[in-house]
């Protein structure tokens, strides 16, 4: 492993951040921080015209927020800096440059109509128009590889558009190594000539990677498996710069719930789960959910985001941050599409959420009903700590609660055919008493009377035990009955149960 391990996550700033783009980021920042490393955010925002206002801040809030912030970055330790690309415009041309004197690009004058007009004239001949090796220098095509170097000067000096292509080899094999899928081969004939520069003043995505890597010093390039195809061209930039490539690692793609196709917001709209960390607004005004609004744990997503292609070779599934550090390796990411799991997801929350400490628990449900607003937040702590353990969200909380706070305005009418007996009437009677006559109310206490009061009656602890949660709570549901009668306290338990009589 290098000594100065660097990575960089390298977005563009087009809209929401993708949840496999905060996947490829976790990898990144687990990989850096495994090996003492650097995270380096890079904002690759070349392309003027998909530029989005805000996104960048997104893209920022949404790594604070999971918990993976950048070492490096937009006004962040910026020893490499800038370290947005349309600050670093005046450092590509002069690699161009240097490419086309070292004969490894050349300039194309060729217009989209030119080459709209070959790519027909080959369909229509059943092939397809590639740039490259086999018509780049027979005349048809319009670059300085079969211009003179004085018609080469007057169109430049005439202003005239063009775009900088790279000059793929020919008859060469390149034998490459990727960390994850091992060793790839791939003929250089079958590559086409790629754009690197254009007359505009901006390079492409390929050249701006490559030298802005470069002079950054990354060390390794973990990026997702859709820029895999140009793994070649990037090598064969190196190669023409006399650079030492980093290590490369392509992530598998996070797969649709049904595993067939990518992940997409669709996918998310469709079946009712966020695909983007954070809510997002955009320009129009249509809003996007977000992990965070849903009420989701940033622990939760970062350790479900995890095993979307990566598996610690155990049965753990429960990782928090710095055991995902520790543990992890790209030596066991996957090669396959991992399927996202909707449930997997809540799974994970659930768990999360027992991790909570009460009282944070109690602060956000307490902000999140006006019902609660005059209610003791300690009180409300102890009702959470008897519930969470049912709930998957904080937003489960009211459903799974609300008879501690208010008494229920009516019963569950299937649940009252079947708690509710002809003799039922006099057995909460007699429970009225017994619960008046317990000196020490408390839940432990009030279990002892009552359950000595119903042994001594021999009859079925369900005789009385469903027609008094009935009674408290509405419906057969809730935490432990003595619990609830200890939380809502003697007199609102007697009345409840009087209430009940008087209903049934």
């Amino acid at each position: 492993m290098s000594k100065n391990v660097r990575v960089r996550f390298a977005p563009s700033p087009t809209g929401p951040l993708h949840i496999g783009g905060v996947r490829t980021a976790l990898f990144n920042y687990l990989f850096a921080k495994k090996h003492g490393g650097a995270f380096v955010l890079r904002i690759e925002d070349t392309d003027q015209n998909r530029y989005v206002e805000g996104a960048e801040q997104y893209i920022v809030d949404a790594l604070n927020w999971c918990g993976i912030p950048f070492d490096e970055g937009p006004g962040k330790n910026e020893k490499f800096g800038p370290y947005r690309q349309s600050e670093r415009k005046h450092l590509y041309k002069r690699y161009a440059d240097k490419l086309i004197e070292d004969g490894k690009a050349y300039y194309a004058f060729d217009t989209s109509e030119e080459l709209d007009k070959h790519r027909k004239d080959h369909e229509a001949k059943g092939k397809t128009f590639i740039y490259n090796w086999h018509n780049r220098e027979k005349g048809r095509l319009v670059n300085s590889l079969v211009l003179s170097e004085e018609e080469t000067k007057a169109k430049l000096g005439a202003g005239e558009d063009y775009v900088v292509r790279f000059k793929s080899p020919q008859n060469k094999i390149l034998n490459l190594k990727d960390i994850i899928r091992g060793e790839i081969t791939i003929d250089t004939n079958v590559l086409d000539d790629k754009i690197l520069f254009k007359s505009d003043g901006m390079p492409t995505y390929h050249l701006a990677n490559i030298v802005d890597d470069h002079l950054m010093e990354i060390s390794h390039v973990i990026r997702g498996e859709e820029w895999l195809p140009s793994l070649a061209l990037h090598q064969l930039l190196y190669d023409a710069f006399g650079w030492k490539a980093p290590q490369f690692a392509h992530l598998p793609l996070i797969l649709k719930p049904t595993g067939k196709g990518k992940l997409s917001k669709r996918d998310g709209d469709k079946m009712g789960f966020p695909v983007f960390p954070l809510e997002y607004v955009a320009p129009d005004g249509s809003v996007s959910r977000g992990y965070r609004e849903d009420g989701y744990f940033s622990e939760a997503v970062i350790n479900f985001l995890a095993f979307l292609g990566w598996n610690p070779g155990t049965e753990q599934e429960i990782f928090n941050l710095d055991q995902l550090v520790s543990e992890f390796d790209l030596k066991r990411v996957n090669k396959a599409g991992a399927r996202f799991d909707p449930d997997k997801t809540k799974w994970f929350n659930h768990h999360y959420m027992q991790e909570q400490l009460d009282l944070e628990l109690a602060k956000e449900f307490k902000a999140s009903r006006d019902t609660l607003e005059q209610i003791d937040i300690n009180y409300i702590a102890l009702v959470v700590g008897l519930i969470k353990e049912r709930a998957t969200f904080v937003d489960d909380f009211w459903d799974l609660s609300h008879f501690f706070f208010e008494a229920p305005e009516g019963y569950n009418e299937k649940a009252a055919k079947k708690a509710w007996k002809e003799d039922t009437d006099e057995l909460m009677r007699e429970l009225v008493s017994v619960i008046e006559g317990t000196e020490a109310f408390s839940a432990e206490s009030l279990s002892v009377a009552i359950k000595d009061w119903i042994t001594s009656k021999e009859i079925g602890f369900g005789k009385v035990m469903m027609p008094l949660r009935l009674a408290l709570v509405g419906a057969l549901k809730g935490p432990d009955v003595f619990d609830i009668m200890f939380m809502i306290g003697r007199d609102e338990t007697i009345k409840r149960i009087e209430i009940a009589i008087e209903s049934f």
